[in-house]
């Protein structure tokens, strides 16, 4: 018996010397887990196929607001990850269903990707043009990664629309990534920036949310509650990520187990220094090498 299952009789605390002992569902980053740089990880693809073949149920769950569900599944078919558009979570996804909920007929300024926009489709969008226009107003101005569209004008028009009263909302606050050029400035920078200009707090909808990791959570589990292996707890999740603070140690703080790959951006070097951290540190539930280590440790 797993910990968390519903059974009658009391359940089993997990052995210490086995810290997946009991997991029955993965949340997995997608930048440090399955690819980097825009390439696949060493042993992703076959880590992939094993949950597969195990039944092993698990979402892509990343703060990429780059690309939407459909680009990032058609690219993870071209290098062989066969992911459906349905099992990806993605602060862009979440920060589309937030705003349609949320700002339903009202005007949104969304700095992101023509093809990240794709996700507020059947919203008002404002063009560039008409959130620069003088008297312009929006509900809401939602940062994404965008390359192309963080222009000065830009974030002056979204600055302004701020001062005119919308809600800034953050699909992440992520400080950098990599990617084939090397270390990279992700739109966190932003997020900051026009914070500090504003004086607006941001929204952040993304990881390290706590809601966002309680949310893919729940999903799994009600995918879980469908099988044999019947109801679980969220200590019976575990978070897959190469990013200590922002995936595993925000998901612990949510109630799942944390795993720390190495096949990513932070390392050792980081493990000590978010264990000597009183604040917002801690140590992950267990340590890998990479994903095909992780799912060699599951019972």
């Amino acid at each position: 018996m797993r910990l968390g299952t519903v059974t009658g009789t009391l359940p089993v605390v997990p052995d210490a010397n086995r810290p997946l002992a009991g997991v029955r569902g993965l949340l997995l980053d997608l930048d440090g887990v399955l690819i980097l740089a825009g390439r696949p990880i060493p042993g992703a693809v076959d880590a992939l196929t094993e949950l597969e073949r195990r039944g092993v149920p698990y979402r892509i769950v990343t703060n990429t607001s780059l690309w939407s569900r459909a680009a990032l599944a058609r690219y993870g078919e071209s290098v062989g990850m066969r992911v459906s558009p349905d099992r990806i979570w993605s602060a862009l996804s979440v920060s589309a269903a937030y705003t349609r909920r949320r700002f339903e007929h009202q005007p949104l300024y969304v700095l992101a990707s023509e093809d990240a926009r794709s996700e507020f489709v059947g919203q008002w969008l404002l063009s560039n043009a008409e959130a620069a226009a003088r008297g312009a107003h929006a509900a809401a101005v939602v940062v994404g990664d965008s390359p192309e569209e963080a222009t000065y004008g830009n974030l002056n028009a979204a600055f302004r629309l701020l001062r005119g009263g919308a809600e800034l909302i953050g699909m992440h606050k992520n400080r950098w990534w990599i990617t084939g050029d090397g270390p990279t400035l992700d739109s966190g920078a932003f997020v900051a920036g026009l914070e500090f200009a504003s004086g607006r707090k941001a929204v952040i909808l993304g990881k390290p949310a706590a809601a966002f990791f309680r949310q893919a959570g729940s999903e799994l589990q009600a995918e879980i509650a469908a099988t044999p292996t019947g109801r679980i707890a969220r200590h019976d999740l575990a978070m897959v990520g190469d990013d200590l603070w922002t995936d595993v140690l925000a998901a612990q703080r949510a109630g799942l187990r944390g795993v720390f790959v190495l096949s990513g951006k932070h390392g050792r070097d980081d493990l000590r220094k978010a264990a000597g951290q009183k604040r917002g540190g801690g140590r992950p539930a267990f340590v890998a090498n990479s994903l095909a280590d992780v799912v060699a440790e599951l019972d």
